[in-house]
């Protein structure tokens, strides 16, 4: 047994054995996506040493508490199934299994004489503007005897006033209304838009919705009079409280039932909406530095809550089909790389999108204009910046594999503002602004200064978007400034000065060699870029300038002992991830040589930790999504698997009980605080590849 293969069997008998009494499948992460569709609708259950469905309070990514309940009640004794709730009058159900797929989190508990199915659907469809835009998802819960006989069972879910602020001091106030479904909505008493508390946004309301048929009831009130009424009866008192306060002031919740009568062996499902809707949606700086109030994409065929609500109900079918066939590729393509790569990516795409909202602008008329769309992207836990490049590429696989359009869709928003002539600086900004959800720009040049990282990265998702779909359009439309940009890679990427890379956290650093890797691949992606429009001769002066490039920077870059690369020019002690290689392989450039990938390839197995290779010898950290791109491009299967069973060791050993961190130790598993980031979209890479 090789090294690789010791340290996988030691590290899978440590979760083995602080595994729960409940099976899970494919692995048991830190934390279980629920409701996440956005930076605002984002609700995870925490891990570590394994917590069932029942045994704590879901968590807003951040790690604050949000109220969310569920029993299910059968010849007349009550069960908890979700949440904490402490009820005196319920016993709590007992958690048999759980599972993940790339868009549901499925859990199956036993209550008495039945089984409970719990599906949390959060739907991926980035080809659907319109599905996806709408910021809902679903929780499905299925009933089935398991004693071979009949049994009156009913449903119970509510919602706290916690999912509309970061602050529970504040005032909320709320209301019902019936049509096709009853729904439950709670807003602030003070609305501020564009406004964030502890990352909660303080605009726009929760809603909580059921579909209006059979024997179905509602009531809001005090959590624990709300919660004693169905435990004892059943059913709820199809009553309103009025009494507007505080969230947590005799925590106010917002509960839906319905009585599904007699059950047998055959599954009863009742599914429930949970959402978040706020209007506008962003604020963006345009030409003259005007700022326009944008809007999500679903406004432009949907005009009001209610006709949302009744949209999802009636699209929940056809957004089942579309998650199992989704559900279905990602893990067969995953598959061909191994099952510890399928539990990975299949655990990154609902935080990768979850992290992004789709707008629109209104036109002259004031009608919807769907040829405006932008998507904006918050970059969740790290920063809270707007379209953040170098959060961007590092996702960038994901929008690759799964909708290269809705990729194209976060670049425009970069590239339309570059376009007002606003921002100064003769290379790319960094961020459309400091604070999410406020894209003002940095029409005074002072945003985070990563030159040589972000003009490259935008080099090279410009030219891999147009590969994948064909589409000549963006870089026709923004030649000028792809041109612009590599015209300061020229002088900058080689020999890069001083500054900091997308691992801005590790410090400023002169003569970077994977910096100089991503602006020499700039270089020559502009270089295809311009042979994709008819530029012969830019193609043959960029192609030429970057093919010397890389032989000056072999000798520059490579240690005396020609066992790896550097981490800087002449620090032959030093070395990194060489993770910008995987721009090469992606664009398929094939511009450094492949004894370099193999020097790199060899390195890494010498150098490999419990839980992977360090980013740099600067520290004894590393990255998920760049140890990802690192496996994409390793020359041997063995190293690729050993990079990527590292990264399963990490999150699927106990470690943390946060949404995917990509940032933590490589010795001990211990995770810093970069937590439900985008970035985890770069776990696709290999998928990218294929």
């Amino acid at each position: 047994m090789n090294l690789f293969a010791c340290l996988s069997a030691l590290l899978l008998l440590r979760s083995a054995l602080a595994a729960p009494s409940w099976s899970a499948t494919p692995i048991l992460p830190g934390s279980i996506p629920l409701a996440v569709r956005t930076p605002y609708l984002s609700a995870w259950l925490p891990q570590g040493g394994g917590q069932a469905l029942n045994d704590v309070w879901p968590q807003f990514w951040t790690g604050s508490a949000l109220g969310w309940t569920g029993f299910v009640n059968v010849d007349g004794a009550s069960y908890t199934f979700l949440g904490n709730p402490n009820a005196p009058h319920s016993q709590k159900a007992v958690q048999k299994s759980f599972e993940y797929t790339a868009t549901r989190s499925i859990f199956v508990l036993s209550a008495g004489a039945v089984d409970v199915t719990v599906t949390f659907l959060s739907p991926v469809e980035p080809a659907n503007l319109l599905v996806q835009s709408i910021p809902f998802a679903y929780m499905t819960v299925s009933v089935a005897s398991t004693d071979g006989r009949s049994h009156d069972v009913s449903i119970y879910s509510d919602i706290s006033a916690e999912w509309v602020s970061g602050d529970d001091n504040l005032a909320v106030t709320w209301g019902t209304y019936q049509l096709n479904q009853i729904v439950h909505e709670i807003q602030l008493n003070a609305q501020q838009p564009f406004t964030e508390v502890n990352d909660h946004i303080q605009h726009g309301s929760a809603y909580y919705a059921i579909e209006n048929d059979g024997d179905v009831t509602f009531q809001t009130g005090a959590d624990q009079d709300v919660r004693n009424q169905f435990a004892l009866n059943g059913r709820l008192a199809n009553t309103q409280d009025t009494n507007f306060r505080a969230i947590n002031n005799n925590w106010p919740v917002f509960a839906l039932s319905k009585h599904l009568g007699t059950v047998g062996s055959s599954a009863v499902p009742t599914t429930f909406a949970i959402g978040h809707i706020r209007d506008p949606l962003i604020e963006y700086v345009v030409a003259g530095g005007t700022v326009e109030q944008r809007s999500s994409y679903f406004w432009s065929q949907l005009n009001s809550p209610a006709s949302v609500i009744d949209y999802l109900f009636q699209v929940y079918p056809a957004s089942v089909k579309a998650a199992d066939q989704f559900d279905a590729k990602i893990k067969a393509d995953s598959l061909k790389i191994s099952a510890n790569y399928a539990a990975i990516t299949t655990l990154s795409v609902r935080q990768a999108f979850g992290a992004t909202e789709i707008s629109i602008r209104k036109d002259s008329h004031g009608n919807y204009d769907t040829n405006s769309t932008l998507v904006f992207m918050k970059e969740i836990s790290s920063d809270g910046n707007v379209n953040t490049v170098d959060v961007i590429f590092p996702a960038w696989p994901v929008f690759l594999y799964t909708s290269p359009v809705y990729g194209k869709y976060l670049l425009d928003a970069l590239l339309q503002y570059v376009a007002t002539g606003l921002y100064p600086n003769k290379w790319t900004v960094h961020d459309l602004g400091s604070s999410y959800p406020r894209a003002l720009g940095h029409n005074d040049g002072n945003d985070e200064a990563m030159p040589v990282e972000e003009s490259g990265n935008i080099l090279i998702m410009a030219l891999s978007y147009t590969q994948k779909s064909k589409d000549l359009s963006f870089i026709k439309t923004n030649f000028q400034y792809l041109d612009q940009w590599t015209q300061f890679l020229i002088q900058d990427s080689l020999i890069p000065e001083l500054q900091i890379s997308s691992d801005d956290f590790a410090g400023h650093l002169a003569n970077q060699t994977n910096l100089a890797v991503k602006g020499i691949i700039g270089i020559r992606a502009m270089a295809e870029i311009a042979n994709l429009v008819g530029d012969t001769a830019r193609r043959a002066n960029y192609t030429s300038i970057a093919a010397s490039y890389v032989q000056k920077w072999q000798g520059f870059a490579t240690a005396a002992s020609r066992q790896h690369l550097t981490l800087a020019y002449g620090q032959d002690s030093t070395w990194g991830l060489a993770y910008n290689l995987f721009g090469d392989k992606l664009l398929g450039l094939n511009l450094f040589p492949q004894s370099v990938y193999q020097m790199q390839n060899d390195w890494y197995k010498a150098v490999i930790n419990p839980f992977g290779v360090p980013l740099d010898t600067r520290n004894t950290f590393t990255k998920s999504d760049w140890t990802i791109f690192t496996a994409a491009i390793a020359t041997e299967p063995a190293v690729r698997d050993s990079l990527v069973s590292a990264v399963v060791n990490f999150i699927g050993g106990g470690h943390t009980d946060a949404p995917f961190p990509d940032l933590y130790e490589t010795g001990d598993g211990r995770a810093y605080g970069f937590r439900a980031r985008p970035v985890v979209g770069g776990h696709l890479a290999l998928l990218a590849l294929m």
